[in-house]
């Protein structure tokens, strides 16, 4: 899988990257900031233009009020010793537009905040599932790719927050800014002490920001556990089993036992974090009322207006209000962009199974077949071949069947002439050209395939077979999921859904469907109608049909099928395939013996090949499991 570089840093016992140790690394952290708000611009320019212009607008308002407070006091003042109420009531007009223009502003950037976070969850969630879907199998295959998948995903929502907060800090400095112009010019002692009280609690935050960075990362794999312990003791897939066998204590406990573990630690950094944050917040304690004796002495002195004085104590405690919010929110911006890289590492991933450039297009029909030679596969991590030293050719026009215990390879050879895996060794060719060469995309467009997990999808019946060629019926599902269903216009099933229905036997089960090919399948969604493990193996074998596919590779496709539906099945099967190369993988002679050639796989390499009728007079492997398995039946 492709590597990911997150720098140097401290490791955990699993290799996983642990919190930054140096001041140069915990700056880099920060680079992913202007990545992200090159993300919310291009998500929409007029909202994000918008919110930093409210926020900077915003950030007058808390000097204005002060300094209009302290006129107003002044005019009081002057009021009490017999000067005029007019200026006094001018400025208590002002003081309350200045609050309503606020609480209006502040909607607004609420407002607007919260469109764009709608606006780039959508965006980023799109760029993470278009980028997955270009991935490797094999990185699916791997538990650390997933930890990735899973960090990147929980960073898809509420990251607008952060861009709020950096623009609230813009806002916040632009207010620190003009409160200490104003310090400044009466005490620059002010400022110093206000920086010293404050600067030991950013550094702590800091510091413990990392650490719980740290955790979160080192204990991914333990929260997807407990995802998984969750919906597998509460979900309708595993309720049978759950209940049947009593499992409900033994997960309940199991997740307890974890969640405990993971609290646990987290409790004690937590503590150790209040504890220190406590001890620091004295200093700012200390160095406000150390402030506060400074002014409170100027104004004993006469040296400044009552008015004056409410201005400096209201712009010190504002002051030390904001460089506390400024620093706090500064080490939030970076615990929350430590978990941010984690999405933009994702996106850095890149798959090693691509198309070269100017690739040819698969040929149109294919003349020499798929000619696998000396190939070789192990999967990334393991020592053990899955498949070595194969050498076989399937021709145009040919069914070949591929039998063997569970695990002999056969499923891997399906996946490695659809490129989902490379070969480690040797060549895979198609019509005497390596399948690196050609066009991945056409590759995959001419095979039809339906693999013994075969997806169930909560989906519609015309959706569930629609999207084994999606581009062709993309339209009508289009117009369906936008509201056409419900018009007065009834939209027809297009020919392609139907006729791969029919194909497949799937038709059959329309009968019992009150909405026909619109009837939801599954049991996620409201009206949803379950079906059988063998009525759902209809519905994949129709998606398969509906490729118009030089190739259609079957794994099991009949395995949950009675008799007399796996025979239908199979006499389709046949007509269907006519002039076209099959490849059938099953456990039952009666479907094996219908194939041109048999090939059977032991332990990743051919051990026979032939016929059927070959392969029973051998009198070798094959022809003992194919006795074992008639033996059954009488």
């Amino acid at each position: 899988m492709t590597a990911i570089a997150i720098g140097s840093r401290q490791r955990d016992s699993r290799g996983a990257p642990d919190r930054p140790t140096t001041w140069r690394e915990k700056v880099a952290i920060l680079g992913a900031l202007p990545k992200l708000m090159g993300l919310v611009w291009r998500t929409h320019r007029g909202y994000a233009t918008a919110m930093v212009v409210l926020r900077l607008v915003r950030s007058l308002i808390p000097v204005g009020t002060l300094w209009v407070g302290k006129l107003i006091i002044d005019a009081v003042i002057q009021a009490a010793k017999g000067g005029g109420t007019g200026p006094l009531w001018r400025y208590l007009a002002i003081e309350i537009a200045i609050v309503l223009s606020g609480e209006f502003l502040a909607r607004a950037s609420s407002l607007l905040e919260s469109l764009l976070g709608d606006l780039f969850s959508n965006v980023v969630s799109v760029r993470l599932m278009r980028h997955a879907a270009t991935l490797d199998l094999a990185q699916f295959e791997d538990p650390t790719f997933y930890d990735h998948l899973e960090r990147a995903r929980q960073q898809t929502t509420g990251r607008i927050g952060l861009i709020a907060q950096i623009v609230g800090m813009a806002q916040g400095g632009v207010t620190l800014a003009t409160l200490a112009a104003a310090l400044l010019a009466y005490n620059p002692w002010l400022l110093l002490l206000l920086a010293a009280a404050v600067f030991p609690s950013f550094l702590g935050e800091t510091h413990y920001a990392a650490l719980s960075y740290s955790l979160l990362f080192r204990r991914t794999p333990e929260r997807r556990e407990l995802d998984y312990l969750r919906y597998t003791g509460a979900s309708d897939e595993t309720a049978k089993e759950v209940q049947l066998f009593g499992l409900a204590p033994w997960l309940t406990e199991r997740y307890r036992d974890l969640a405990q573990r993971y609290f646990d630690e987290n409790k004690q950094l937590s503590i150790r974090r209040s504890v220190v944050s406590g001890l620091l917040s004295v200093l700012s304690t200390v160095g406000y009322y150390a402030a506060y004796v400074v002014i409170l002495q100027r104004a004993a002195a006469g040296a400044i207006t009552i008015g004056l004085l409410t201005f400096l104590a209201g712009s010190f405690m504002r002051s030390r209000d904001l460089i506390q919010q400024l620093l706090l929110a500064a080490s939030d911006v970076y615990s929350q962009t430590l978990n941010l890289r984690d999405l933009f590492a994702f996106f850095e991933m890149q798959p090693t199974i691509v198309s070269r450039a100017d690739a040819p297009a698969v040929p149109q029909p294919i003349r020499e077949g798929f000619t696998f030679i000396d190939t070789g596969f192990q999967y990334p991590g393991s020592d053990r071949w899955a498949v070595r030293h194969l050498n076989f050719t399937i021709r145009p026009g040919e069914r070949l069947a591929l039998v063997g215990e569970n695990g002999a390879g056969k499923t891997t050879i399906t996946k490695l002439i659809a490129r989902l895996y490379e070969p480690t060794e040797g060549r895979v060719l198609l019509d005497g050209r390596d399948l690196r060469e050609y066009d991945l995309l056409s590759l995959r467009q001419a095979i039809g395939v339906i693999f013994q997990d075969f997806v169930r999808y909560d989906m519609r019946f015309d959706e569930n077979v629609g999207v084994g060629e999606i581009e062709t019926t993309r339209p009508y599902l289009e117009q369906l999921n936008a509201g056409a269903r419900d018009s007065a216009a009834p939209v027809s099933v297009p020919g392609p859904i139907t006729e791969a229905a029919d194909r497949s036997l799937a038709v059959s089960l329309l009968p019992k469907l009150p909405r026909g090919y619109r009837q939801m399948l599954g049991r996620r969604f409201a009206d949803g109608v379950d079906l059988s493990g063998g009525e759902w193996q209809k519905i994949a074998l129709a998606r398969a049909y509906m490729r118009s596919a030089q190739l259609l590779i079957l794994d099991e496709p009949t395995a949950a099928l009675d008799a007399r539906a796996e025979y239908e099945v199979f006499v389709r099967f046949a007509e269907l395939m006519a002039g076209r190369m099959a490849i059938i993988i099953s456990h039952r002679f009666s479907t094996v013996r219908m194939a041109d050639r048999i090939i059977m796989l032991r332990d990743g390499e051919i051990a026979e090949e032939g016929t059927h009728d070959e392969l029973v007079a051998r009198g070798a492997a094959y022809s003992e499991l194919f006795e074992m398995q008639a033996a059954g039946y009488r």
